[in-house]
C-alpha cells in the first residue's frame, strides 16, 4: 500500500494535518477531536479498522493505535495471549495488545521524534506499518476464536507469503 503521491497532498509541519491529508486523499472517514488528534476508519479485507491517532508535541511523538472489529471473549483471552506473544515476537515495529476492559484486540505504534518535524512519508509509513500488521494477524485471531486452533497453529498460517493471486 502507498499512501504517498508528494505532489498530490500538502505538506504541512503538523503529524495530525499530515495524517488528516493522507486519509482525506485515501477517501477513509476521518474525524478531527483536537489539533493533536483524530480517528479514522480503514476498511480492510477483514473488517473495518479504527484508528486513534494523537501527537505529543512536548514527547515528539506520534502514537497510533489500531482497533481490530472483533472481541476476544474472556474463556478465549489466554489463548489469544499466547497468540500475541507470539506475533509480537515477530514484529520489528509496533505491538499488539488486548484492551483490558472490553476485550478488544489493537496494534499500537509509535514514532519518537525528539527536536524536530515528522515528514510525510514518516507519518504514512507508521500508518502502513500499523494497516499492514492488522490485515496479516487478523486471520490468526479468527482461527483461535472460530475454528478451535491453537496459538502456534493460527501464527503458522498467517506467517506463509502467497505469491499472486488464485
Amino acid at each position: 500500500m502507498s499512501l504517498v503521491n508528494e505532489t498530490e497532498l500538502q505538506i504541512s509541519d503538523h503529524p495530525i494535518d499530515v495524517l488528516e491529508s493522507l486519509a482525506t486523499h485515501q477517501e477513509w472517514p476521518c474525524e478531527r477531536g483536537t489539533e493533536d488528534d483524530m480517528n479514522v476508519c480503514v476498511a480492510g479485507k477483514y473488517c473495518d479498522f479504527h484508528l486513534a491517532v494523537s501527537w505529543r508535541g512536548d514527547l515528539g511523538g506520534l502514537h497510533i493505535a489500531c482497533v481490530l472489529d472483533t472481541r476476544i471473549p474472556k474463556a478465549k483471552r489466554q489463548d489469544v495471549l499466547e497468540l500475541l506473544a507470539l506475533i509480537n515476537e515477530q514484529l520489528w515495529a509496533g505491538h499488539f495488545d488486548i484492551w483490558s476492559s472490553d476485550g478488544s484486540i489493537l496494534f499500537r505504534n509509535t514514532v519518537l521524534v525528539t527536536g524536530q518535524s515528522l515528514t510525510q512519508s514518516q507519518c504514512a509509513s507508521v500508518l502502513t506499518n500499523s494497516i499492514d500488521n492488522c490485515e496479516r494477524f487478523f486471520p490468526a485471531f479468527q482461527y483461535i476464536l472460530w475454528s478451535g486452533h491453537s496459538a502456534i497453529e493460527a501464527l503458522e498460517a498467517c506467517m506463509f507469503e502467497t505469491k499472486g493471486d488464485a
